[in-house]
């Protein structure tokens, strides 16, 4: 049998226990930055481990759905991650801006909302909050199209920074009614009613999957953590896997299996294709 890593809770052992029976019905959903690609000081720069496309791609046809879900834009994730190349999974899902937009590999296309009046006004008022709470150079500013976030890994002292601009952050987010949601030295603006957890429910009310594993890093991925509790309270097992960092030591506290950064996530990603094919050789019956 093929060997996994092992959970340090009793449901994650009944989570892999299900994908072993029944990889064919499993749904596995990512988390991109810090999950999927390394966390890097310009987001802009980032790219999917070495590892991972080549293991999503054997393991897309060997489960039932395969999604990444992420604040970043859906049509950024798919070109910094290279999920349209030859090489990607022919069937993926990317559920971009926390599931407000979404991209299929199959169709090529991106589906996108209107604009939110809120991220506008605020993109028109962001340079001038910032510069006016830390010196030049200590933040940078990443519009996502659908949210707007505030890094500051590049300052002198990063995590500093970032506390000199959590107020007058949460205060502009307060004015034009966005919420504020605090990561790995960055605070994001975006629209409330926006999460990996509502992205996640809806996906797996869609596909009807026998056991869900979620893994992230950050967290923005609580929520998605606990809407997989939540699913298991109704009786669909589920993992919650945390690409584990020292910058956000607490997430292991809230997950069943903690694997080291995106090459544990690409080793992970490759073992249960290993165990999927040995559940079912032939996925074309």
């Amino acid at each position: 049998m093929v060997s996994l890593p092992v959970p340090q809770t009793d449901a994650g052992h009944d989570g892999l226990a299900a994908f072993r029976r029944s990889p064919r019905r499993a749904l596995l959903a990512l988390d991109f930055d810090g999950t999927l690609a390394p966390i890097v000081p310009d987001p802009e720069q980032a790219r999917a481990h070495p590892d991972v496309l080549p293991a999503l791609a054997r393991l897309a046809p060997l489960v039932g759905t395969l999604a990444i879900i992420t604040g970043r834009a859906a049509a950024t994730a798919v070109r910094l991650g290279r999920l349209d190349a030859d090489e990607a999974p022919a069937d993926l899902t990317v559920l971009g801006a926390y599931g407000a937009e979404r991209w299929d590999a199959a169709t090529g296309r991106t589906r996108t909302p209107g604009p939110h009046a809120g991220v506008a006004a605020a993109r028109a008022e962001l340079p001038e909050v910032v510069s006016g709470s830390v010196p030049s150079g200590q933040a940078h500013i990443e519009d996502k199209g659908g949210a707007l976030a505030v890094h500051t890994r590049r300052a002198a002292d990063p995590a500093a920074a970032l506390e000199a601009l959590r107020r007058p952050l949460t205060e502009l987010a307060a004015r034009h009614g966005l919420h504020v949601e605090p990561g790995r030295l960055v605070l994001e603006l975006r629209p409330p009613g926006m999460d990996k957890g509502a992205a996640l429910t809806r996906l797996v009310a869609e596909r009807d999957p026998s056991v869900v594993i979620y893994g992230g890093d950050d967290l923005g991925d609580l929520a998605a953590f606990a809407a997989v509790e939540r699913l298991r309270a109704d009786g669909v097992p589920g993992i919650r896997v945390v690409s584990a960092s020292a910058e956000v030591p607490e997430l292991a506290a809230a997950t069943d299996l903690a694997v080291d950064g995106p090459a544990g996530i690409a080793a992970l990603l490759a073992a249960l294709a290993d165990a999927a094919h040995e559940a079912d050789p032939d996925p074309r019956d």
